[in-house]
């Protein structure tokens, strides 16, 4: 089945969209092996910016992003803007395979029943789509909710107490001790804390990420045919557009995820990084932290980061999109 090949209803336009690369085609072991190299390293690339967007989240007061970098930069030296990286990286690779097995099995199943039932190849793709972020986004919570909760407590371990007042004030000395001193408090619930935030902040956002991303990569091929055909010039895809077309794709569906979601993604961070809201509650709730972040700044207040989480979000994506597609097609199985 093929559900990201250009519909071309009109023969004067040539457009050569290569094929999908659907579940039952790809060579497993190669394609988790890889996957865990290739993205290990995207996210040494891109975690500094998560670092920056998360103290912005937790901060009670708005601070910008360059003050922020240079008062970490001079505080803390590079090592504050990885903080909690190996954390984060460790817990990623498993969640990431469960992630890209849920989006491929989902992305495949859902898009030819929506086929058979009667849907244009267009529409299923982002109902395929949409079904996929949501269905990937739940299965990966599973692994990242303990995973985020533990690296974004190390995150902000550093930062001064006039900015971050409310910080948890136990000291870790790193992954490990900060697992077990949360689990000896808080349980296994402070592991999973946030963790019902977080399905209501990831799973539409994937789906609104997936189901965008597939219409914006349609509109913009079939801008290109449509201009190709009008000066009755075919247009035949290489490596360079292809990766140009996704990434703008990945921009643009960056952009509806994180303004639609930003909201949500403050509540979840204030709720797995503080331990003290105002009024001295022990594990504060997401009605206690919607209040006081109306205090702080309004509707403006749940947006803080919102720079930090568009960049990371749009370069994350766009690496991760044509890394993605690369790494399918690195695992492709041999007819």
């Amino acid at each position: 089945m093929n559900l990201t090949a250009a519909e071309d209803e009109n023969p004067a336009s040539e457009i050569h969209i290569p094929a999908d690369v659907d579940w039952h085609m790809l060579d497993k072991s190669r394609f988790f092996i890889l996957g865990a190299a290739l993205f290990s390293g995207v996210s040494t690339a891109l975690y500094p910016i998560v670092v920056l967007k998360t103290r912005q989240q937790v901060s009670p007061t708005q601070i910008s992003c360059l003050r922020m970098s240079y008062s970490m930069l001079c505080h803390e030296g590079l090592r504050g803007f990885y903080r909690g990286f190996g954390t984060s990286l460790m817990g990623t690779i498993p969640a990431r395979a469960l992630y890209m097995a849920a989006l491929e099995v989902t992305k495949s199943n859902v898009g030819a029943a929506t086929l058979r039932i009667g849907f244009s190849e267009t529409t299923a793709a982002a109902i395929a789509n949409a079904a996929a972020g949501l269905s990937s986004a739940m299965a990966a919570q599973l692994v990242w909710t303990p995973v985020d909760v533990v690296s974004q407590r190390l995150m902000v371990q550093g930062s001064s107490k006039t900015i971050i007042p409310n910080a948890s004030s136990c000291k870790y000395r790193g992954g490990i001790d900060a697992f077990s001193k949360i689990l000896y408090s808080d349980g296994l619930r402070g592991l999973y804390r946030g963790f019902g935030i977080s399905i209501l902040t990831y799973a539409p956002s994937n789906a609104v990420w997936w189901s965008t991303y597939s219409i914006a990569h349609r509109l913009i091929w079939g801008g290109i045919g449509c201009y190709s055909s009008d000066g009755g010039v075919g247009f035949r895809l290489d490596s360079k557009s292809t990766v140009a077309v996704q990434g703008l794709s990945a921009a643009m569906a960056s952009g509806a995820s994180a303004l639609i979601t930003m909201p949500l993604d403050t509540i979840k961070t204030r709720l797995q990084v503080l331990d003290v809201e105002e009024g001295g509650c022990r594990s504060p709730t997401i009605v206690q932290t919607v209040k006081n972040l109306m205090k702080e700044g309004g509707i403006g207040a749940c947006y803080r980061g919102l720079g930090p989480r568009w960049a990371s979000m749009s370069m994350s994506a766009t690496t991760m999109i044509t890394t993605y597609e690369f790494l399918k097609r690195l695992s492709t199985k041999t007819q």
